[in-house]
C-alpha cells in the first residue's frame, strides 16, 4: 500500500489531540469511467467518515449505499493507499487532527440506484449528484472544475495526486482487474 503523508505543520504524533479515519473508494465500470459524486461544486469520491471502532471495510460499504446506492456483495478488498495529514488547530484552535483516508478499488457495472441512497443534509445543500467521468479524462475535469469553482477544502490536490498513483499502479498490472 502507497502512503501519502503530509505534515506541513511537522506536527509530533504526540501533539496530536484528535485521529479521523475516512474511506474512498475509486467506483469504476467496465468502460473505464469512475463513479463521482459531485456537490458544493466540487468532485469527490464516493466515501466518508468510520463511524467509532467500525471496521473500515464496514464503513466503505455503508459509504458506498449511502451516496450511490449501490450494495457491493464482495467479502475482501484491501485499500491501495493511505492519505495521512496532519491539521494543527483544527477544526478549532488548540485541536490537532490527524486524518487517515483510505483508498479502493471496486470494478463494478452496477448502476446507482438512487431510492436506495442517504444524503446528509450537507450533500443535499449542495445539491449532490453522481456522474461517470472517464478515466483518461478524470485529471482534466477536476482541473476544469478547480479553474471554475476554485479548490477551498484542497480535495481537488488531493485527488490529483491519488489518480497519478492509481494510473502508474494500474499501468503496472499492481491492481487486480
Amino acid at each position: 500500500m502507497k502512503y501519502f503523508i503530509h505534515n506541513e505543520y511537522n506536527l509530533k504524533d504526540e501533539k496530536i489531540n484528535e485521529e479521523v479515519t475516512r474511506v474512498k473508494a475509486l467506483l469504476v465500470n467496465s468502460k473505464d469511467e469512475l463513479l463521482m459524486g459531485y456537490a458544493h461544486n466540487v468532485y469527490q469520491f464516493p466515501g466518508g467518515h468510520v463511524e467509532n471502532s467500525e471496521d473500515i471495510l464496514v464503513a466503505l460499504f455503508r459509504e458506498i449505499t449511502e451516496e450511490t446506492g449501490i450494495e457491493l456483495k464482495m467479502s475482501k478488498i484491501d485499500p491501495f493507499a493511505c492519505n495521512i495529514r496532519y491539521f494543527k488547530d483544527y477544526p478549532e484552535k488548540e485541536k490537532n487532527r490527524k486524518n487517515y483516508i483510505y483508498y479502493f478499488e471496486i470494478r463494478t457495472d452496477e448502476k446507482p440506484n438512487l431510492s436506495n441512497t442517504k444524503y446528509t443534509s450537507a450533500e443535499i445543500e449542495g445539491n449532490f449528484e453522481l456522474r461517470y467521468v472517464s478515466i483518461d479524462k478524470i485529471e482534466q475535469e477536476i482541473k476544469r472544475n478547480v479553474d471554475e469553482c476554485g479548490n477551498p477544502l484542497g480535495i481537488a490536490s488531493e485527488m490529483l495526486e491519488l489518480l497519478d498513483y492509481y494510473k502508474n499502479y494500474r499501468l503496472r498490472g499492481e491492481i487486480n482487474e
